[in-house]
């Protein structure tokens, strides 16, 4: 096989590509993130913020099989602060929702409930990303 050009410097390194698939999933993620609500975009701030704390090695987060007691304790830790967070807005509506059907067919949600569901999605996602990125650079070290 004959090539045109010449083999740029970089390709003689194979390792760096996965670098610069990681910076371009970056970017996407960094895209995605943007269409995400207020609400949303508040607890993604948090949850970065506590991912921030525990980065470090032999963190709980990097632990084989991370403890799951102290997982819940950080979405309650942040749950807590948004509704802190909330409460001094007067904009915020409770929303129950209901089902319908007979009595007792579906129960009444509240919304602090779907919060920390939400809360518990976004920070396990961080977590993830965290992990991965953080598995794929012992590789090169």
């Amino acid at each position: 096989m004959r090539y045109e050009q010449p083999i740029p410097f970089y390709m003689a390194y194979p390792f760096l590509l996965p670098l610069d698939q990681e910076q371009a999933q970056e970017k996407d993620l960094q895209v995605m993130k943007s269409f995400y609500s207020r609400r949303a975009a508040r607890i993604q701030e948090k949850a970065d913020r506590e991912c921030d704390r525990m980065e470090y090695d032999g963190s709980m987060m990097f632990d084989e099989y991370p403890d799951k007691f102290m997982m819940e304790h950080l979405c309650r830790k942040i749950e807590q602060e948004v509704l802190k967070e909330e409460e001094g807005n007067t904009s915020v509506l409770i929303i129950e929702e209901t089902c319908q059907g007979g009595q007792g067919s579906c129960g009444n949600r509240r919304e602090e409930e779907g919060l920390r569901d939400l809360i518990g999605v976004i920070l396990f996602n961080e977590m993830f990303r965290r992990r991965s990125r953080h598995r794929r650079q012992k590789r090169f070290y």
